[in-house]
């Protein structure tokens, strides 16, 4: 049996509560990291392969463990070569700079703006090159997901890399269907909408969602940040992402008291309950990608390089957000999109992953397995929390069962507290005495240094 470890916030079978999974941060600040680490879960699994979750830590001492005990390292990523994500990168390159096992990238992006100038990524190049080195040292090649990270890469030098997309699209193989469950949109139509706080504030995203909230009554907005689900579930408006109120997950937004907002920790509820929408759209890649699996038309509005890169490998429909006004209707991006290439070519492209995958030893459960029954079989058999929902209920039972939470949280905290302070205790107690034992072991060198001689040649002198 291959063991493979896999670089991601949880494994698809670990159903996690809410409360728990927004403490632990399950999704490392944004749920759609999950659509793409699960897929990659259930596409690397198969009968000779057991992959393992690493719960998003980059530990860097467990280094010797790991080569040990796997054969292989999968790193899932996207946006990773941006500025604000150098630290975890210069992390996880001296993690793999220690390791001796194959390391496989799969979908690595750089983000830029929609002009695919990579000006403001010229300061990174020193860490970008650090890593994909590394990487390159103990891979056959990198895999990246579109035309300008491959440019930006060939562009350093790096000749072994591939375009390959983002593994969330071929979470079901080579099969892709998306429906038009209705010929058009109108006000009774289901429509799901998403924005990053970016979008809302700078790209004229908010005044869209306002238009459509407006137009149609059964608009729902699906956030993905952290800070989007603790608005929800806490009402905790601590983050800096609290002061933008145009967000639909802020308390004080029109959608959040008419209950029609929603996150998702799982990927597996949120594609589920995407099925029942007409139409999806919004600047979320990996928000549209969820409607796509669910076979429900989405646009994707690209407001950078790390979007529009994706949808123009995989074809799926798409507008430049820069493009667009605020009366933009959801009803005509309906109408002017074409799903033929993005589900016609699709084959084609999961060849190509699949490929990619053989060229770095890595077998796939679409040709070396079940297909991915085992896996969603399982998935079935569990129960995980709906999405979460916006926190308008002052009833008992919504506050008794967040009250619950608070006070386990407390009885644990003082147990550890409890913990930590004898391990405190013993450690003074270690370190006085390690001090006063070199003082008495100095005192006795000295006297020794004084008299030790002396001493000597009085009883050599007194010999007979």
């Amino acid at each position: 049996m291959k063991r493979v470890l896999l670089r991601s916030g949880k494994s698809p079978y670990d159903a996690v509560p809410v409360e728990e999974a927004l403490h632990r941060d399950v999704f490392a600040t944004n749920s759609g990291n999950l659509i793409f680490s699960d897929a990659a879960h259930k596409i690397l699994q198969t009968p000779h392969t057991e992959v393992v979750s690493n719960g998003i830590r980059t530990d860097i001492a467990a280094a010797s463990r790991i080569n040990e005990e796997y054969d292989a390292f999968v790193v899932p990523l996207a946006n990773a070569f941006r500025p604000s994500f150098e630290p975890q990168l210069k992390r996880l390159t001296r993690l793999i700079e220690r390791l001796r096992i194959p390391v496989v990238v799969l979908g690595v992006g750089a983000q830029t703006g929609l002009s695919y100038n990579p000006a403001r990524l010229k300061p990174l190049e020193p860490s970008v090159r650090a890593f994909v080195s590394a990487v390159l040292d103990r891979s056959a090649s990198i895999g990246v997901r579109g035309e300008f990270t491959e440019q930006y890469l060939k562009d350093m030098g790096f000749r072994d890399v591939e375009v390959i997309g983002c593994p969330s699209l071929f979470l079901y193989g080579k099969d892709l269907t998306v429906d038009r469950r209705v010929p058009a949109l109108t006000a009774d139509s289901r429509i799901a909408v998403n924005g990053s706080h970016s979008a809302v504030q700078k790209q004229g995203m908010g005044k869209i969602i306002e238009r459509a909230h407006a137009r149609y009554p059964h608009l729902r907005y699906i956030g993905q940040n952290l800070s989007d689900a603790r608005q929800l579930h806490w009402r905790d408006l601590s983050d800096p992402n609290a002061s933008l109120t145009a967000m639909p997950t802020h308390p004080d937004h029109p959608m959040y008291r008419e209950d029609k907002v929603r996150v998702y920790i799982d990927p597996v509820t949120w594609i589920d309950d995407l099925r029942t929408f007409d139409f999806s759209f919004g600047s979320r890649i990996h928000g549209n990608i969820a409607a796509l699996l669910a076979g429900t038309p989405a646009t994707v509005l690209c407001g950078d390089s790390r979007t529009l890169e994706l949808c123009r490998y995989f074809e799926i429909p798409h507008r430049r957000i820069d493009q667009l006004s605020g009366d933009t209707d959801p009803a005509r991006l309906y109408e002017e999109a074409d799903f033929g290439a993005l589900t016609g070519n699709h084959a084609q492209r999961f060849e190509r992953f699949t490929g990619f995958l053989d060229r770095n030893g890595l077998e796939n459960t679409f040709t070396h397995g079940d297909s991915g029954a085992a896996f969603d079989q399982r998935i079935r058999s569990l129960e995980f929390p709906p999405g979460i929902r916006p926190w308008n209920d002052t009833g008992i039972d919504a506050l008794g069962a967040r009250l619950g939470w608070l006070n386990s949280r407390v009885v644990e905290l003082s147990a550890d507290n409890t913990r930590l302070k004898r391990e405190l205790a013993r450690t003074r107690t270690g370190a006085q005495a390690a001090a006063v034992a070199p003082k008495t072991a100095s005192v006795y060198r000295k006297a020794r240094r004084v008299v030790g001689r002396p001493l000597r040649r009085a009883l050599q002198g007194g010999r007979p």
